[in-house]
């Protein structure tokens, strides 16, 4: 029997079926930094158009997690696709370096009462420490950056910037000094940013109290009474009564309906439609004598429960009917409704009283409860209450409240004088800040949409920004203050840019190192140095001005505005949020054009990562198991505007998934075996008519796929890659072609032509993985036949694809339809191997019955519609003459029927064939296998 196998051009490569990403993605690493992959693309992209992706910045402490390796793989697709479209797209990667976690870190390992110097010392050292650990790992996710030199809120440049960016609001009057309530924890002693604050359940002391009235007449003639007829009070409810202290106001609604009510020792003042449910709460029975308007209740006054005191009431919008009283009791240290309210009515600050000092105990001072910590004194409070007579109620409650995110313990609202940057305060000219920020979001695209409408609210209702803090390893507010006024010093933005320029020398500690007479002289002994520190969301608020400007200038055509700012959604109320309003403070509009926003991750059922849980999937696991370009595309596969499931089971789908695309790169790698594009391209208009179709499905999808690029539907480009290479390559074309590359002449138009169209889809497909599976991608890139440069990242979108022109005979519909006719075939051909019928497809000849239309499309592929349909024989007739027996297909007008060929197996391309044993010397292979061998070769023009 002769061996025909070293006559057929079997497929050939080195690329390898087994991925071993583990393995072969440090080693693609290597080569990158081997070619400074980063500052090619640096290069390449000059004269470029820009796009900029500004970087948040992570905090540096502790190992990356999964949703870090989300935000970053994400940001490197979209760098990655926009540099493929024919961007300079730089990519900076930064870091979040002061603040309290650190230097919460620094305590805990060396002891709190350090000098501050020495802290600040510790912070930076830390910082620098846990920045090299996360960017090993982001790098080795595969993401390209500058990471030589990314930019750090710590580094000196920046630190000096933003003061620099402090003067300029400072300058444009946006910033003051207030008493205002702040959120704040005593573990911190400091004030908190909205962002620092999370809610947990909590168990609290709820409390009805009585307060008795002052202006007996008053209250009487409020509810139309000659007099009262015996004592009465009004009640409060709070869940706070370590406030009770310092009370100095009651809240009614100006609307609402409130009722005097003879509960026979005394009168209460109750809201009207809450006195059922007090009564009984209390334990009472009571009567109605009389019904008034909240409006009618202002200033009169009632007395202090335990104090000398009085407590006037004050009218206020804000007090509700859901729980309570309807009478709110006002202390306006300890609350922002309180605050404004009392304020409104003309409190002075030197009036508000506010008796708990920085680490929640009392003042010594305070009557009954001095020196206790306030929580402490919440039993004692009531049992004052109790004492006096005034304690209607007392229960414990479980009720949503607010805690400090890093120390997990209660917050409070406490007053204290701390510099703000002011949401409506007019500034020296223009808008409002408020007004400024509403209108820059107006002008931002969002991804998701909805993005929009919830910075909206939030910029809408918030109060005016807390900026101070007092803790050490924090850039510092470096202001002077007049000890007799407390008023700035007039030349306070001139003396900042001398701070700044220190600080651009020596970092934070030269400010606190700076003695005044250094830069005021003899005005030294008149002022006091601020020891304030910035909140560390101005740190990465104000990198649109220290890095974009600054450290790193991205130049950009419409200035210092990134194209894109991308983070996880709770960034509406953290780093797009204080960007905003610093970029609209500074220069009018947002630091940035676009808004996208990704959910956060969780497991198969919802739940969020967990150690207690076992659910936790590091991402540095998946790299060492899997591969990093795993992980990637499970990234690319997921919708992101919601919730992220991860779990070992769907990035083990993902695995499934990469081994299709590997395979079907593999098998066009290995078909190209022996092409040279520069000797054996075929021109397109010599090309066979299905590989004319090939190019043209791949340039259609090509442009589809970069339309999902810009529009960042990552998981649309993983759907449309993925279904090609199964559907259309796998189901259909490469299906198809394996004949006639197998069997036709090495170097016959047939085989060039089907090179030439592989050679077209392998040079787009490895683009448009590029971005998601990088490392696989410039692995296939160094497989490509022809010339070609390092790195497929250093190309843009493949342009060598030619479109079908109009009119084309078999065109774009015709193809359409043959392989909807192909898959019902395939079916048929599956139910007849599952009946043991055939063996294999070219052991069937199928008989078509088709409608007039169809059956003249089908005809005009001739004898190659059996190629198309990889059976050894194919026969058409008009559908009238389909037998009884004849196999119904899902496509209208097709009936069909399978036999088995009767004919000899041709020993070298298997197809069954009357005429193999009829050549002389060839006895084992059929005429058209023969004449490939020996004679002028195959003639194909359709398949």
């Amino acid at each position: 029997m002769t061996d025909y196998k070293a006559t057929l051009n079997l497929p050939k490569t080195d690329f390898p079926m087994k991925a071993g990403l583990p393995q072969r993605e440090p080693q693609i690493l290597q080569r990158w930094n081997s070619l400074d992959l980063y500052r090619k693309l640096r290069q390449i992209g000059e004269g470029r158009p820009k796009f900029v992706l500004h970087d948040g910045p992570p905090y540096a402490n502790g190992n990356i997690h999964i949703g870090h390796a989300v935000n970053k793989v994400i940001k490197d697709m979209i760098v990655r696709s926009k540099t493929l479209a024919g961007f300079d797209a730089p990519y900076v990667p930064g870091w979040d370096c002061h603040g309290l976690p650190i230097e919460h870190k620094v305590e805990v390992t060396h002891g709190k009462n350090l000098p501050a110097d020495k802290t600040r010392e510790l912070c930076r050292a830390y910082a620098a420490e846990q920045i090299e650990g996360q960017k090993g790992d982001f790098i080795r996710l595969g993401v390209l950056g500058d990471w030589d030199n990314p930019y750090r809120t710590m580094d000196y440049a920046n630190e000096a910037g933003e003061i620099r960016a402090l003067a300029e609001m400072v300058r444009k009057g946006f910033v003051f000094k207030g008493l205002k309530p702040v959120n704040w924890c005593f573990d911190c002693a400091s004030a908190l940013a909205e962002a620092e604050v999370e809610y947990q359940d909590k168990s609290s002391d709820a409390i009805d109290v009585a307060f008795p009235v002052e202006d007996a007449d008053k209250l009487a003639a409020a509810f139309g009474l000659a007099s009262l007829p015996k004592p009465a009070a009004i009640v409060i409810w709070t869940t706070t009564p370590w406030t009770i202290p310092a009370n100095q106001a009651l809240n009614v609604h100006p609307e609402f309906a409130y009722a005097l009510v003879d509960t026979g020792e005394r009168l209460l003042v109750l809201a009207e439609e809450l006195v059922e449910g007090c009564l009984k709460r209390y334990e009472l029975e009571g009567q109605v004598l009389a019904i008034t308007s909240g409006e009618k209740l202002e200033l009169i006054r009632f007395r202090h429960p335990f104090y000398e005191r009085l407590s006037p009431v004050y009218l206020a919008d804000y007090v509700e009917l859901g729980a309570g009283t309807g009478i709110v009791h006002s202390a306006p240290a300890y609350g922002e409704d309180d605050f404004r309210s009392c304020k409104g009515y003309g409190m002075q600050n030197d009036e508000i009283l506010s008796p708990v000092q920085s680490h929640g105990v009392y003042v010594d001072s305070l009557p009954f409860f001095g020196g206790q910590f306030i929580w402490k004194a919440n039993p004692a409070i009531v049992e004052k209450l109790r004492e006096v007579g005034s304690l209607l109620k007392h229960e414990r409650i479980q009720h949503s409240y607010m805690h400090c995110w890093r120390h997990k313990t209660p917050l409070i609202y406490r007053a204290t004088a701390q510099w703000f940057v002011g949401m409506d305060r007019r500034p020296n000219e223009g808008a409002s800040l408020r007004e400024r920020a509403l209108a820059a979001i107006e002008q931002t695209d969002f991804v998701p949409a909805w993005g929009q409408a919830r910075l909206h609210g939030m910029i809408a209702g918030r109060p005016d920004w807390c900026i101070s803090r007092q803790r050490t390893w924090g850039v510092p507010i470096p202001f002077f203050l007049h000890k007799a006024s407390g008023e700035l010093h007039p030349r306070t933005v001139e003396l900042m840019e001398a701070v700044a320029q220190r600080v651009e020398q020596g970092g934070i500690e030269a400010w606190f190192r700076l003695e005044p007479a250094e830069l005021l002289g003899q005005e030294a002994g008149e002022y006091d140095k601020v020891s304030d520190t910035l909140d560390v969301w101005f740190d990465s608020g104000t990198t649109h001005w220290h890095v974009m400007r600054g450290s790193h200038p991205m130049g950009h055509e419409s200035g210092p505005r990134a194209d894109l700012y991308l983070e996880g959604s709770d960034q509406h109320r953290g780093w797009f949020h204080s960007s905003l309003l610093t970029g609209a403070a500074i220069d009018g509009h947002a630091p940035y054009k676009g808004l996208l926003t990704h959910g956060f991750t969780v497991d198969e059922n919802g739940r969020k990562m967990s150690k207690s849980l076992g659910n936790v999937i590091a991402p540095q696991q998946v790299t060492d198991t899997l591969g990093a370009d795993i992980l990637r595309l499970w990234v690319a596969a997921t919708d992101y505007s919601g919730e992220m499931a991860v779990s070992q089971q769907i990035l083990q789908r993902s695995a499934d998934a990469y081994r299709r695309i590997r395979n079907t790169a593999r098998f066009l790698l290995s078909n190209l075996d022996g092409f040279d594009p520069a000797q054996h391209l075929v021109p397109n208009d010599q090309l066979i008519a299905l590989d004319r179709w090939a190019i043209d499905r791949a340039l259609l999808l090509q442009r589809e796929i970069g339309e999902a690029y810009d529009s960042y539907r990552f998981w649309n480009v993983y759907q449309k890659v993925h279904n090609f290479c199964v559907q259309e390559l796998g189901g259909f074309y490469l299906d198809i072609i394996k004949d006639r590359q197998y069997t036709t002449g090495a170097d016959s138009l047939p085989r060039r032509s089907c090179q030439t169209a592989l050679y077209h889809i392998a040079e787009a497909l490895v683009r448009w993985i590029a971005p998601i599976l990088s490392f696989t991608a410039d692995e296939i890139w160094q497989y490509l036949p022809g010339e070609r440069n390092e790195s497929v990242m250093l190309n843009t979108w493949y342009e060598g694809l030619p479109e079908l022109p109009e009119g084309t005979e078999l065109g774009r519909e015709y193809w359409d339809q043959v392989m909807v006719v192909k898959a019902a075939v395939n079916k048929e051909l599956e139910n007849q191997r599952a009946a043991k019928t055939i063996g294999g497809n070219l052991q069937a000849e199928v008989t078509l019955y088709a409608e007039e239309s169809l059956k003249a499309g089908l005809e005009k592929l001739g004898d190659e519609l059996r190629f198309v349909l990889i059976t050894s024989g194919v026969a058409l007739r008009p559908l009238a003459e389909a037998p009884a027996g004849a196999v119904e297909s899902e496509l209208p007008g097709l009936k069909l029927n399978v036999t088995k060929s009767a004919d000899p197996k041709c020993g070298r391309c298997w197809h069954h064939r009357p005429d193999v044993g009829t050549h002389a010397g060839h006895e084992e292979i059929c005429g058209r296998c023969v004449d490939n061998i020996d004679g002028e070769g195959e003639v194909r023009h359709y398949a």
